[in-house]
């Protein structure tokens, strides 16, 4: 089934375009109805958890996260979005080049405790920023390229601290009826990416579908939400 969109590639020109051209129905404008549904597993009665945000975007979960005391870092390859958010959201912000990853920025509001690097997500590293409790991963292991999937889930894993509980959004539906992004991620993927290292928990699915993923073809989609951990040892 990843066959259909196994060598679809993005390049980051493209995803900058959607967002200088307003083409963002990706972003909701409102606090996604899953992390609110589990943030209680994520956070596991833990306070001030710093959270990572992959592809950030101009995602207003980072805020309302903030406004619980928990830092917040992202990453995004836009700036417009990165400005949009703080901007949005009424927040001031200063911005600086980040000495660790040339050419990129880190914009940040010291008040909530955000920080918000405009670079390529595969630039970034542990070295930035150290490990994080959480991660919130909606909208990002979707949409990057499929052959990078692995590199990607590398990438995850090298930023967990031993207590992260990492929360991932996946979509099921037909690939052969829409070529993505967002893609298609099958469950048995998950488990392939992260549980060689990490126990991988189906918290949650939900039937997706609407209007608008009926104008892509497709006549269903499932999003689920997972919960992985680091194995003790």
């Amino acid at each position: 089934m990843l066959e259909p969109q196994a060598d679809r590639v993005m390049a980051l020109g493209e995803w900058e375009e959607r967002w200088h051209q307003d083409r963002t129905t990706f972003h909701q404008p409102h606090v996604h109805n899953l992390l609110e549904n589990n943030i209680d597993k994520v956070l596991a009665g833990r306070s001030g958890v710093r959270f990572f945000f992959p592809l950030c975007g101009k995602a207003v979960d980072m805020k309302w996260l903030a406004d619980r005391g928990h830092p917040v870092v992202g990453v995004e390859i836009s700036e417009k979005a990165v400005r949009q958010f703080f901007e949005e959201n009424n927040m001031t912000y200063t911005e600086e080049p980040v000495a660790a990853i040339p050419g990129a920025k880190v914009f940040k509001n010291s008040e909530k405790n955000i920080s918000l690097y405009q670079c390529d997500l595969y630039n970034f590293s542990r070295s930035v920023e150290g490990e994080f409790g959480a991660i919130w991963d909606r909208g990002s292991l979707v949409a990057i390229n499929p052959r990078d999937r692995e590199k990607y889930a590398a990438l995850m894993m090298s930023l967990m601290a031993t207590d992260c509980r990492y929360l991932l959004d996946t979509l099921l539906y037909n690939p052969t009826l829409y070529k993505g992004p967002p893609f298609f991620v099958p469950d048995e993927q998950v488990h392939d990416l992260f549980g060689s290292s990490c126990d991988v928990e189906l918290l949650q699915s939900v039937d997706a579908l609407t209007d608008r993923h009926r104008n892509w073809g497709l006549d269903f989609l499932t999003e689920k939400v997972h919960l992985i951990t680091p194995k003790t040892r």
